[in-house]
């Protein structure tokens, strides 16, 4: 059957597939709980119709708080049934954002997913105009729980049917409004229709190698719209979906069900390899030897490449003696690991292809419901370096000043209440994405940088921040950077180092580790930390060089500030924030 509205995934889905009871997971009380599409359906139903028992009519917008769970798919397709309009809200963000988001929206009902997430929120409640009710996940105490509004839509759906109102949402219906960040300081609420998501998905699906028998994990948040797009594309392909419970229990939950698919951002494939790394820093040394001879194999593994006979025979050989014990670490059934919402290092996609964890890098953004262009796993339509070609039904081109256009079905139809800037970003039907970028000779997009991030010294020359910082981060002893020097003669950088890999350095050293304040102050590491710096300076050019750093001593977090809710780092903020640090760099 066609699928046009969000919903019609339920219909296609019963159509498709045979019953099983892992159709959604996710962990209560330390076990997982499972989901049939049956129980999915039901739920769905009974809380549109439990929506319209309080009220809700088309048009009108629902928020979602919460992690990823189960429960956000019953409530975002109990939404969409009845042509309102679902407002995911990433749990991470800042009271003050919480309260213009939730205002500029107008929104009429939440559902959050705890008292967590309550408490830090409460006291705005008061304040927003539209606000009419709220539904936990959890017990809140005082509030109803999802189970209340579920017991009215029973009861309703006893005389009432919901299908002349399904009948009625149209694919150009707004589905979802997407908070994103703004150049004001603002979110901008982005409109996405349900053609808009679907046609992405639609255009994505043959890319992944996963069928009804899979499993996908999911761990970064639902309200992303890169997240929520390929949890759309693994229930049209009938794949069983978990949830992780936190970051922290990934690892675990990996091992417990052993994922064929799942989605990440590069930080985490970094920590993984750093952490592996270090495993090997403590062989024995024979096995130490192997480990790295592996690893140095791995980093020169390129797609599609042939004559390289003795490569692959190496290959095999470091596959089976350390390789095969990386793929434990994934489950090891893993058929796809797709990295998005940030530049992947070239050396983390050879290194996890190289050792069978197939790893694809894609890049969208939030207006393009996401996916422009993505690495596929088939011959001619991968390379390493690249985001790979643009989807089938998506036209992008380079403009004259090297920013990177698209056109298609997947183009937002606008930013909610933004006209103004939706004329800015919209022209001709182009988004204008703000990266900058360059199609290579075998078609691949390649982004080179971001037009608001580039950034001029003094001496009139350009420097594009994003790809320095991802050459430099392949030192394991920087976790974290920042490339900073607009108007001043020089490049410079603000570093988190990894502090682990420190721990062990010292260890090595014999230098006892007191805090990480005064370790980074200390003349022997910040000359280890020199010395990796001029490394990489040779491979830039003159203007590029980091002439000067300062250390930070602690991990840059969303929490802190320093990154957004996808793991950007939000660069005006840190200037602020270590303003005495970038004075010392620049003191004039």
């Amino acid at each position: 059957m066609e699928v046009t509205r969000i919903f019609d995934l339920l219909d296609h889905y019963q159509k498709a597939y045979k019953p099983k009871e892992d159709v959604l997971a996710g962990k209560v009380n330390g076990e997982w709980v499972k989901h049939s599409l049956e129980d999915y359906r039901e739920m769905a139903d009974y809380i549109s119709h439990g929506l319209l028992d309080l009220g809700v009519r088309a048009g009108d917008k629902i928020a979602t708080i919460s992690n990823n769970r189960p429960e956000w798919n019953f409530v975002d397709m109990g939404i969409s049934q009845i042509g309102a309009i679902h407002v995911p809200i990433y749990p991470t963000i800042s009271v003050e954002d919480y309260k213009y988001i939730l205002t500029h929206a107008e929104v009429k009902y939440i559902f959050i997913a705890g008292n967590t997430l309550y408490r830090k929120i409460e006291h705005i409640l008061k304040h927003i105009e539209h606000l009419e009710g709220i539904f936990s996940f959890e017990q809140i105490k005082g509030h109803p729980h999802l189970d209340d509004l579920v017991e009215k839509g029973k009861e309703r759906s006893q005389s009432k049917s919901i299908d002349g109102l399904k009948a009625g949402v149209d694919k150009d219906d707004v589905a979802t409004l997407i908070y994103t960040s703004g150049t004001t300081g603002y979110p901008k609420g982005v409109m996405l229709t349900h053609d808009n998501i679907l046609s992405n998905v639609r255009a994505s699906e043959g890319i992944f190698p996963v069928d009804e028998t899979s499993k996908g994990l999911s761990y970064l948040p639902l309200c992303h719209v890169y997240e929520r797009m390929v949890n759309y594309v693994l229930q049209y392909k009938g794949v069983s979906i978990y949830y992780a419970e936190s970051m922290a229990t990934i690892v675990d939950n990996i091992q417990d069900i052993k994922p064929h698919i799942m989605t990440t951002v590069p930080r985490l494939l970094e920590k993984v390899y750093d952490k592996i790394l270090a495993k090997g820093r403590k062989l024995g040394i024979v096995q130490k030897q192997i480990f790295f001879w592996s690893v140095n194999l791995g980093l020169k593994y390129q797609h599609d490449k042939p004559n390289r006979l003795l490569y692959n025979i190496q290959l095999a050989i470091a596959n089976k003696l350390v390789f095969s014990k990386w793929r434990k670490v994934f489950g090891g059934r893993m058929r796809s690991v797709v990295s998005g919402g940030a530049a992947l290092q070239p050396r983390l996609a050879s290194i996890f292809n190289a050792a069978g964890i197939p790893t694809v890098e894609g890049y969208g953004m939030t207006e393009s419901s996401p996916v422009i262009a993505v690495n596929t796993f088939e011959k001619g339509q991968r390379k390493i370096g690249t985001v790979g070609p643009p989807l089938e039904n998506v036209e992008v081109k380079i403009s004259e000043n090297g920013e990177i256009l698209a056109k298609g079905p997947s183009i937002m139809k606008g930013y909610f209440k933004g006209d103004e800037m939706t004329k800015e970003t919209i022209i001709d039907g182009w988004l204008h994405t703000g990266d900058v970028g360059i199609i290579d000779d075998d078609g691949m997009l390649k982004i080179t940088g971001r037009i608001k991030e580039i950034f001029k010294t003094s001496m009139g020359k350009y420097i594009s921040p994003v790809l320095l910082e991802n050459k430099i981060k392949e030192s394991p002893f920087l976790d974290q950077i920042m490339v900073i020097g607009e108007n001043q003669k020089f490049a410079a950088a603000l570093i988190v180092p990894d502090f682990e890999h420190l721990k062990s350095w010292c260890k090595i050293k014999g230098i006892p580790y007191s805090t990480n304040s005064e370790m980074i102050r200390n003349p022997e590491f910040r000359n280890r930390i020199k010395k990796e710096i001029d490394c990489f300076n040779r491979e830039f050019g003159d203007t590029e060089k980091i002439k000067k750093f300062e250390l930070i001593d602690h991990e840059w977090t969303i929490d802190s500030g320093e990154i957004t809710a996808n793991l950007k780092l939000k660069r005006s903020h840190i200037h602020n924030k270590f303003e005495d640090l970038i004075n010392k760099i620049f003191p004039n």
